[in-house]
C-alpha cells in the first residue's frame, strides 16, 4: 500500500480502507476555470465517492472581495462546515475530479482555521474512478457538528507582505503558473491583468509536481524540481499562482518536505491588476 499521511496526502487504498470509518468526512472540492464551462455541483450530484460532501470554493469565500475565492470570514467557514456535518474529531479527506487541482486549496483552508487532521486524496476521483472503486449519486446523511477554530495567520500573506518579501528576500516566492504565463509570453486567462511575475520569484508549474495519473510525485522528485528552479528550501516559502488555488498544490508539496509556507491569497489576480506594482518578465 502506498505511503499515506492523514495530515497531508492519502492514497486511494487508504481511503478505501477507511471509507466507512465513523470519524471520516470526505469532501468533493472540484473546481474549474470559468472558461471550462463545467458545473461542478451538477457533476457531484451525478456521481461522487460515497459519503462525500460538496464544497464550492467560490461560495465558501469572502464574497465582499472582488478577487476570486478569497479566504472566508471564520464565522462563514464554521457555519458551512457545521452544515456539512464536519467538526472536531473528524478526519477530513479532500478530493477533486482533476486528480490534484483544487482540493489542496480546501486542505489549506482547514489548516488556516486550525484543523490538522485533513489530507488530500492522491490522484483524486480521477484515480479512484480509474480503479473501478464505488461511486454514488446519493447524498450523505448529515448531522450538524461543532468545530473549534484557531486562526493561523502565518499561513497567508497579503499583497503588502509579498511586496516586502520580494524586496527583502527573507522568503522564497514560488509561482505555480505555467512557464509561459510566468515569463509573460502567454496572456492571462483573466482579462485586464498584466503579464509576467512578481520580481525575484521562482517558477515551479504545479503540473510538474504531478504524475500522469494525477498523483503527486515523490518527495525526492519534488525536492529536485524545486531546487532545479532555484528555490532555496532552507527559507520559508510564499506560494502564488493565478488566483490562490494551484498555489496550494505547491504548499502541499512543500509541507511534505518539511518546508514552512504561506499562501498569497490574492495571487496574480491581485498583483497583476495594480499598475504601481513591479512586474518582471522572462526567466527568474
Amino acid at each position: 500500500m502506498p505511503y499515506s499521511d492523514p495530515k497531508t496526502l492519502v492514497s486511494t487504498d487508504w481511503l478505501a480502507e477507511h471509507l466507512k470509518a465513523p470519524e471520516l468526512r470526505l469532501i468533493d472540492a472540484s473546481w474549474y476555470m470559468p472558461a471550462d464551462e463545467r458545473d461542478c455541483l451538477a457533476e457531484y450530484e451525478q456521481e461522487h465517492i460515497p459519503g462525500a460532501r460538496f464544497v464550492d470554493i467560490d461560495e465558501v469565500a469572502d464574497l465582499r472581495s472582488d478577487l476570486p475565492h478569497m479566504l472566508p470570514p471564520v464565522e462563514k467557514f464554521m457555519s458551512r462546515m457545521r452544515a456539512l456535518g464536519i467538526g472536531d474529531g473528524h478526519q477530513v479527506v479532500v478530493y477533486d475530479t482533476s486528480g490534484i487541482f483544487s482540493a489542496p486549496r480546501v486542505w489549506w483552508m482547514f489548516k488556516y482555521f486550525g484543523q490538522d487532521n485533513v489530507a488530500v486524496l492522491d490522484g483524486g476521483m480521477k484515480k479512484w474512478k480509474a480503479e473501478g472503486r464505488p461511486l454514488t449519486s446519493q447524498p450523505p446523511t448529515i448531522r450538524d457538528r461543532h468545530m473549534i477554530t484557531e486562526i493561523r495567520d502565518e499561513l497567508v500573506k497579503d499583497v503588502t507582505q509579498v511586496a516586502a518579501a520580494a524586496k527583502l528576500g527573507d522568503y522564497v516566492i514560488i509561482d505555480a503558473r505555467s512557464s509561459g504565463r510566468f515569463r509573460g509570453e502567454e496572456p492571462e486567462p483573466r482579462p485586464g491583468l498584466a503579464s509576467g511575475h512578481i520580481p525575484n520569484s521562482r517558477n515551479v508549474p504545479f503540473t510538474e509536481l504531478l504524475n500522469e495519473d494525477g498523483t503527486m510525485k515523490s518527495n525526492d522528485e519534488a525536492r529536485r524540481l524545486f531546487e532545479a528552479a532555484g528555490v532555496d528550501l532552507t527559507k520559508p516559502a510564499i506560494t502564488t499562482c493565478g488566483s490562490g488555488a494551484s498555489a496550494a498544490i505547491l504548499g502541499l508539496a512543500l509541507t511534505r518536505l518539511g518546508v514552512a509556507f504561506s499562501l498569497y491569497d490574492g495571487s496574480w489576480a491581485e498583483w497583476g491588476m495594480y499598475g504601481d506594482l513591479k512586474v518582471a518578465t522572462g526567466e527568474a
